[in-house]
């Protein structure tokens, strides 16, 4: 059984990474006042105690439950901060193609395979490389609460 199985609504926890994720885009600047204040909010407190009573629910051990929360957050706001300065979906094959054609040839091979290969397909976007980061993530906290 996944983890899905054991939280409340099948994908609690995919939903709260997703919408911390989309505010947190929309407000970068704030990426670093979430966790900094010593007194934290009713609103930060409420959020905080939610995610860590589905993640013991699903039967997280108390430690393993810090870790999933810290492992979570980390994910969500690394990928903003990167998704903040990669270019947009629209531009990242011509980016590309800029940076292969002035790559000296055979020196960096594959990252010219990653361009031609993945970054230049007309159907890339590297914004869904978060559902399949947060898949992994689900999946190896899934392997270590059993």
């Amino acid at each position: 059984m996944s983890l899905y199985h054991h939280v409340p609504n099948k994908d609690a926890i995919r939903v709260r990474a997703s919408s911390a994720r989309a505010v947190l885009s929309r407000h970068s600047w704030a990426l670093g006042l979430v966790d900094s204040r010593r007194n934290p909010g009713p609103a930060t407190l409420r959020h905080h105690d939610a995610v860590l009573g589905v993640l013991r629910r699903a039967g997280f051990t108390l430690p393993m439950a810090v870790h999933a929360v810290s492992l979570i957050d980390s994910y969500i706001g690394g990928f903003v901060l990167q998704e903040a300065n990669l270019p947009a979906s629209g531009e990242v094959a011509e980016v590309a193609d800029d940076i292969l054609e002035h790559l000296p040839p055979g020196e960096f091979p594959y990252l010219a395979e990653v361009i031609t290969g993945h970054a230049q397909r007309p159907d890339y976007d590297h914004t869904s490389e978060f559902d399949y980061g947060l898949d992994l993530i689900l999946e190896g906290l899934e392997a270590r609460r059993r």
